[in-house]
């Protein structure tokens, strides 16, 4: 689909993509309450008429269901209206008990049938981006694995191959038998560890980096609230997370409201801002956001255009000091010592 909104390469595919996509976890209901599929689908299409043009969802999004939602969206979307679809293997689960045990899983017979899965529930012929949701801990050789995945490419079956949640050895491995194109890691103003190795590593090596949970789960947006966090419902999975959890959550709010003036100044949201950080570093593509409802996407989609100023990056930098919220790197490193960060990431 044609898009007026800014796009970068994502690895060395021929894909081009928006600094920001829709992530479908919460559209599958489950993990997140209870959730409206009308709303779901209104979301999505709010998101591709702003320009938009990638999905990001997994099997284990309400264990189906999200990749069925995102199916009823893409009904009747030529291929030009159609954005690009992602989406995952490797957490599977026994569908004929309710509330199975999740298992990390990266056999070839496993990866095969969840490929065809997909493709039934998603109702398409070929999945743009196919990934390993988390490495295999049954004892798969993650080569074998990798393989698998070639030969889904070479059938016609995905169009690239990534992965989500791979440590700088795992790459470094596979890279070696065929090149990663994209890793999604979890990376907010909060979560900030991978910004020390693996997006380095991937921004000397050409491989896109697609960031999950850049606002936190809703934690760096303007609405958020100690209040709304004993208002979650016993089945959204946010409520007993650490993250949400005194004396983190505290920090972490104390975080948001910091980058309300930078937000001001930009006549943009603090989401936008937090959103905008985590695309200021160099060798990341992508952002994934969620979004629930149409009006959500409004309070987000600043992001795919905004630049975030030296001054601003120094500011959030130090507010993340003051407040003590999170762990890892607090600033982007500017382009000079980027360099040497991808040289000595190339190196490892």
């Amino acid at each position: 689909m044609k898009t007026s909104l800014p796009v970068r390469q994502l690895g060395t595919t021929d894909m081009n993509i928006t600094r920001v996509g829709v992530g479908a976890w919460a559209i599958g209901g489950d993990e997140w309450g209870k959730q409206n599929d009308d709303d779901s689908v209104a979301a999505m299409s709010r998101a591709v008429d702003l320009g938009v043009n990638w999905i990001d969802t997994a099997p284990i999004y309400g264990r189906g269901h999200s990749e069925e939602v995102v199916a009823r969206f893409l009904r009747g979307k030529s291929a030009d209206q159609r954005p690009y679809v992602f989406t995952k293997c490797g957490l599977v689960w026994d569908a004929k008990k309710r509330g199975s045990e999740v298992r990390r899983l990266l056999t070839a017979e496993s990866i095969r049938r969840e490929c065809e899965q997909s493709l039934r529930r998603l109702q398409i012929d070929r999945i743009d981006l196919y990934q390993f949701h988390w490495p295999d801990d049954q004892g798969t050789p993650v080569e074998a694995s990798w393989r698998v995945m070639e030969d889904l490419e070479k059938q016609g079956k995905v169009r690239t191959i990534g992965v989500s949640n791979f440590d700088v050895s795992l790459l470094r491995k596979i890279d070696a038998l065929t090149h990663v194109q994209s890793l999604q890691p979890p990376f907010s103003l909060i979560r900030r560890d991978v910004a020390a190795s693996e997006i380095p590593w991937c921004n000397a090596n050409r491989t896109g980096v697609i960031a999950y949970s850049p606002m936190q789960a809703g934690l760096l947006t303007d609405s958020f609230s100690l209040e709304k966090v004993r208002k979650m419902s016993d089945d959204d999975w946010r409520k007993t997370a650490q993250y949400f959890q005194t004396p983190h959550v505290e920090k972490n709010i104390a975080l948001r409201d910091a980058l309300k003036p930078i937000a001001q100044r930009h006549n943009t949201t603090v989401a936008a801002v937090a959103l905008g950080w985590v695309l200021a570093w160099p060798g990341m593509t992508g952002a994934i956001v969620g979004a629930r409802s149409a009006s959500q996407v409004d309070g987000w989609i600043g992001a795919a255009s905004l630049t975030l100023t030296s001054a601003d990056l120094d500011e959030i930098a130090a507010a993340i000091d003051r407040t003590g919220a999170g762990t890892g790197p607090t600033r982007p490193p500017s382009p000079k010592r980027a360099g040497v960060a991808e040289a000595a990431a190339e190196a490892r």
